[in-house]
């Protein structure tokens, strides 16, 4: 091989790595902003579990309140 393939050649090898060292930099960027959205998704989805739960509590009380109200009037039309 002569000194121009050579070169040539490092050159070429030079340029490939730097382009596998950018590619490296910016998928670990986009690791790091996908490991911050499954966090983020994460905490939301707990938020709303917790929201649910509380709901499904409400939810409970008030028909448990609606079925005494509709026993009271039962006893009012039975009088």
């Amino acid at each position: 091989m002569s000194t121009l393939e050579e070169t040539d050649a490092l050159a070429n090898l030079e340029e490939r790595i730097q382009r596998a060292v950018q590619l490296v930099a910016k998928l670990r960027k986009e690791k790091e902003a996908a490991e911050s959205a499954a966090a983020e998704a994460r905490a939301e989805s707990a938020r709303l579990a917790e929201e649910l739960k509380t709901l499904h509590s409400e939810r409970k009380q008030v028909r448990s309140r609606i079925e005494k109200l509709l026993s009271q009037i039962d006893q009012l039309s039975a009088s």
